[in-house]
């Protein structure tokens, strides 16, 4: 970043703050349109919101200070990768890689530096994806690159090193042994919960797949015959003692059901579960319906 010398220490320091913010709101609207035209291509959404800042004239003098160099300008721009930032926050892991790859392969983005906290967290339990890029800020009578720190991060992760920020923001950045352990303790649960969390995911969208290969008949005449007289005699009752049964087959009866009765208002179901299996009880009232159209 080439700032004039002539310029006098506050035009400077508007015109780097300005090329800063400009270089935000490129990197925006870049995610923006990736994570539109996601939406557009596959229907899901893999971003849940976005924050970005530009660093305060008061903490760009306390982390130049911190790292022992003089509050100059020039220290500012060479010595400092985060004065601009971006946090994308994410539903799942996978979607932090999947999002850094799009961004990484935009041709007027460069990438300077990656660091994977995911794969390997800070000793105090920190996850995050970080990326440093530069931006060509295109002006009126020049180009000039500018750096924006990414950070890539989900929900769970964000919780705690939100709250773990404000914590340490408490004691100085010296909080007790113990705040620390605890601390720690708590990213190890995060990491459990986003771990879950994404397998119940995988789990749902297993059977969504599944249920989408087992169409329902658009002919009344192919529901089972058998079922239906249980209907007109009381219950319908379905035991499957198959710990992996997922009520798929289950779905495709109340469909079918309803294409039979032509009636949406019909259903109250009842689901126990078991240790060997689930047992699931279907009580569907069926309109009494003339004899010709039986």
């Amino acid at each position: 970043m080439n700032i004039p010398e002539t310029y006098n220490q506050l035009d400077q320091w508007t015109t780097v703050m300005f090329l800063y913010n400009s270089a935000l709101k490129a990197i925006n609207t870049k995610i923006e349109i990736l994570n539109n035209e996601f939406i557009h291509l596959y229907n899901y959404n893999p971003i849940e919101h976005i924050k970005s800042r530009l660093k305060t004239p008061e903490s760009i003098v306390k982390k130049l200070k911190r790292g022992g160099h003089e509050v100059t300008i020039p220290n500012m721009i060479e010595h400092l990768s985060d004065i601009a930032g971006i946090r994308i926050i994410c539903s799942f892991s996978p979607d932090i890689y999947r999002i850094a790859e799009m961004i990484a392969r935009q041709s007027d983005v460069t990438v300077l530096v990656v660091k994977d906290y995911i794969k390997n967290p800070k000793e105090s339990g920190y996850k995050s994806y970080h990326m440093l890029v530069s931006v060509p800020i295109f002006l009126s009578d020049s180009v000039v690159d500018t750096k924006v720190e990414i950070q890539i991060r989900t929900i769970a992760m964000d919780f705690w090193a939100s709250l773990e920020h404000k914590i340490y923001y408490k004691f100085e950045g010296q909080a007790p042994e113990y705040i620390s352990r605890e601390l720690k303790e708590c990213a190890d649960m995060v990491s459990a919960l986003d771990d879950k969390m994404l397998s119940l995911n995988e789990a749902i969208l297993e059977c969504l797949k599944e249920g989408g290969e087992k169409p329902v008949p658009e002919k009344t005449e192919e529901v089972d015959a058998e079922i239906i007289e249980k209907l007109r005699n009381g219950t319908y009752h379905e035991e499957r003692q198959s710990s992996g049964s997922n009520g798929i087959a289950m779905g495709n009866v109340i469909a079918r059901l309803k294409l039979f009765t032509q009636n949406e208002d019909v259903m109250t179901i009842r689901s126990d579960g078991r240790n060997q299996g689930t047992e699931v009880i279907l009580y569907l009232p069926v309109k009494e319906r003339e004899k010709a159209d039986v």
